[in-house]
């Protein structure tokens, strides 16, 4: 049986998703941090995922159930394809600090950066 939130709670300004479990489990998760790990066949690529970089401004826009599994999230950047199923988001709250780390070294490793504004070039001698 999936862990459903007892609270969902936007923060545009702050541009996080706050999901509430229990009075001793919230989570607040990043809108770049939930774009770049976004479910959708863009971002995963049909089991190849395909790094997403520059999503350091990204904000979510709305967010809406999708039945009774998932929440259908559309961010600021157009992206609005991926269903995160409850499992799912879960999971995301519960390996946040790995799951970003894994993020920022994936970044790292192709020359990429989260500024959409700034391009990183490596030179090979």
């Amino acid at each position: 049986m999936s862990k459903l939130p007892t609270a969902i709670n936007l923060h545009k300004a702050s541009k996080t998703l706050a999901l509430t479990y229990g009075p001793d489990e919230v989570y607040h998760l990043p809108a770049e941090f939930l774009r770049v790990h976004s479910p959708s066949a863009e971002v995963q690529g049909h089991g190849k995922p395909i790094l997403q970089f520059g999503k350091l401004n990204v904000g979510l826009s709305k967010i809406e159930p999708a039945g009774q599994y998932a929440l259908k999230l559309t961010f600021d950047d157009g992206h609005d394809s991926g269903l995160l199923t409850w499992d799912y988001l879960y999971q995301l709250a519960v390996r946040q600090d790995v799951l970003w780390a894994d993020y920022l070294a994936e970044l790292k490793s192709a020359g990429k950066t989260r500024d959409p504004n700034e391009s990183v070039v490596r030179l090979v001698l």
